[in-house]
This record gives C-alpha cells, sequence and structure tokens, in this order.
C-alpha cells in the first residue's frame, strides 16, 4: 500500500482547505464585499460539490482507470484558480470559484475510491492516511495565522496556488489500484437510495453538512468582530482539526467497538452542541476551545463513519458514483445551502440567530437518522 503516497495528496488538497475556509471570507471583506455578497460567494464554491462529484463520479465508473481523471482534475484546478490572483470584482470571482471549484470537487471522491481499493479489507486504516490532511490543514491555517499580520490578507490565494500546485504533482506519484468488485454488479444507483436506511442516511450527511454553513462562512468574520487577532483565529481552527486528527487515531477501535451509526447519530448531537457554543459565547475564549474540540465529533468521527457506511451502502459499479453523491449531497448541496442561508440570517438575526439554526439542523439530522 503507498500509504506516503497517498497521504501526500490528502496533505496538500486540504493544506489548500486550510487557506481558503479560514481566511477566504476575511480576504473576500477585505476587498470590500458584503456579508451576503461573502456568502454567495462562498456559496458558488460549495455549490460545485453538486455537480462536480457527480459528473466525475459517473465518468470514472465507465473509465479503465481513475487516476488519470484525477491527475487531470488537479491540473485543472491550478490553471483556473490563477486569474483570481489579479480579480477584484464580484463576478469575476464567482466565475472563477466555479470553475476552479468544479475540478477541485472532482478530484477528492475519486481518490477516496482509489485509497479504498488500496485498503482493500484494511478499511479501517483509512483515518490512519486521512489524517494527513488534517496535518495539512493545520500547517496552512497556522501559517497564514501568523504570516497575515506582516504580508497582510492578500497573502492568502498566493498560498492557495501552492497548495493546488503539490496536489498537482501528488497524483503523478500515485498508483492505480483496480477494486475487487470492478465486475460486480449492484443494481440500479437510485434503488439503492431508496432504501429507508440509506435515504435517512444521506439526509442526515445533507443536514449535517448544512449546519456547517455559518460555520465555514463566517466563523473567522465572527472571532475578528468579537476581538480575536488572526493569529488566534488560525489558532482556533488548528485547534479543531487538532482535535479531528485525535479522533481519526481513535477510530478503528471506536469502530470496532461502537460501529459507525451509533458514532453518527452521537457526532450529530454534539454538532448541535458546537454551534449553540459559537453563537452565544464568542466573548469567552475557553468556551471557544470547548466548541473546536467538538470538532473531533461534528467532522472527525461522524466522516469517517460516513465514509464507512457509504463503502458498505455502493458497491461494484456503483463505488465511484456512491463516493460521489456522498460528497456532492453533503458538502456540496448541504453546505452551500448552508451557506447561503447564513448571509441571508446574519444581515437579519446576528451571529446567535444564525448558529442556533445550524444548531437545529444538526438535531434534526440527528432524529431522522435514529428513526431508520
Amino acid at each position: 500500500m503507498p500509504y506516503w503516497r497517498l497521504s501526500s495528496f490528502y496533505f496538500a488538497y486540504f493544506a489548500a482547505l486550510g487557506a481558503l475556509v479560514p481566511f477566504w471570507g476575511l480576504y473576500l471583506q477585505d476587498l470590500g464585499f458584503s456579508p451576503l455578497a461573502i456568502s454567495q460567494l462562498i456559496g458558488v464554491l460549495m455549490a460545485t460539490k453538486v455537480l462536480a462529484p457527480n459528473l466525475w463520479g459517473w465518468i470514472s465508473d465507465r473509465s479503465p482507470a481513475r487516476m488519470p481523471l484525477i491527475r487531470l482534475a488537479a491540473f485543472l484546478t491550478l490553471l483556473s484558480f490563477l486569474p483570481i490572483l489579479f480579480l477584484r470584482e464580484f463576478w469575476g470571482i464567482a466565475l472563477v470559484m466555479g470553475l476552479f471549484g468544479f475540478f477541485w470537487n472532482a478530484a477528492l471522491p475519486q481518490m477516496e475510491a482509489v485509497t479504498l481499493n488500496h485498503l482493500g479489507a484494511r478499511i479501517h486504516r483509512y483515518a490512519r492516511i486521512r489524517l494527513w490532511g488534517s496535518l495539512g490543514f493545520i500547517l496552512s491555517v497556522l501559517s497564514l495565522g501568523g504570516l497575515i499580520p506582516d504580508f497582510g490578507i492578500g497573502l492568502v490565494p498566493w498560498l492557495v496556488c501552492l497548495c493546488y500546485l503539490g496536489l498537482w504533482l501528488s497524483t503523478l506519484r500515485i498508483e492505480e489500484c483496480t477494486p475487487t468488485t470492478a465486475t460486480e454488479e449492484q443494481g440500479n444507483l437510485w434503488e439503492q437510495i431508496k432504501r429507508p436506511e440509506i435515504a435517512a442516511f444521506l439526509t442526515s450527511v445533507f443536514l449535517m453538512q448544512m449546519s456547517h454553513g455559518a460555520y465555514y462562512a463566517f466563523y473567522s468574520i465572527h472571532l475578528s468582530e468579537a476581538g480575536y487577532s488572526s493569529l488566534a483565529v488560525g489558532a482556533l481552527w488548528a485547534e479543531g482539526v487538532v482535535a479531528e486528527i485525535l479522533i481519526f487515531l481513535k477510530m478503528p477501535q471506536l469502530l470496532d467497538r461502537f460501529g459507525p451509526r451509533p458514532i453518527l447519530l452521537t457526532s450529530l448531537g454534539l454538532a448541535a452542541v458546537r454551534w449553540l457554543l459559537i453563537g452565544a459565547f464568542a466573548a469567552y475564549p475557553w468556551v471557544q476551545i470547548l466548541a473546536q474540540s467538538l470538532h473531533a465529533a461534528s467532522f472527525g468521527a461522524f466522516h469517517a463513519a460516513a465514509i464507512y457506511l457509504v463503502h458498505g451502502y455502493f458497491t461494484g459499479n456503483l463505488q465511484g458514483r456512491g463516493q460521489a453523491l456522498y460528497n456532492s449531497l453533503g458538502f456540496g448541496a448541504g453546505t452551500a445551502l448552508g451557506t447561503f442561508l447564513s448571509g441571508f440570517f446574519w444581515e437579519r438575526w446576528g451571529a446567535f440567530g444564525t448558529f442556533s439554526l445550524a444548531a437545529l439542523a444538526a438535531a434534526l439530522g440527528g432524529l431522522i437518522a435514529s428513526r431508520n
């Protein structure tokens, strides 16, 4: 198993995410955009996760190999992002974010399938590879948090470019791995989705990621307005990902002991608590430290358990499309809708009202998942 080569992809991919998610809202705010415009621009990026993974998943399930498609997506991500270094107008930025997002969000679901094929029966070791993505995120967010006071927020897109270059280079070193179930026919994708337990699972995924919309768009702005420095903002983001790494390290034992479904339900409940703490107690650093530690549940444990379930629900000729559906429905449609709505509610109800609605979405996801 090419552990380090697979890990390098996740490291570069999430290093780019570590530059975009915590600081992109602040970068757009520095360009003079309103909260609603910021949520719309970030929402464009999230919305590309709806179409891109499914289209590329459909192509990859009909292609003899996934890695050439992944390499192409990584190269086009870098190429299409470059114009954003010089753009300052809403529509130009929106166009570029939609374009590079279409390619960027195509790569990860297919790499997940490649990684799981390399793991084979050792699927419980997925979290050990994925944690390198978390380390990339931490390095990126802490580096920017420390450099922005000296070099300005304009440094953000340049670091993202560097990460995309690393992403493309990492794909050149990963070899193909044909799944043992490549010729196995599982049936129609829609027939799988209609199964009650899968429909409930996908609904909970959608609501969980929808609840993250305000967090991705406004958490850094929320902290900045409460008086936190850019270094403190970066440190809190990094703390959440450290918690994510720790839970990834424990996931093989937790999955063996409890199974994926109880972990999924617990994560949804703790996510609701997290959003309430963020919305109500921004002025208290120790509460934010506690809230960020819950990232271990709302993202780390939830994602690892969900990947486990997706791998079991969608096999054979549905493998690529199953991974794509999970990413596009949750990280795409769910996060995009949550981001768009958060901009609307932020201007009317402020942080507490917006994050309270996020908590409600996570709680509703837990209720639906628990009944099927």
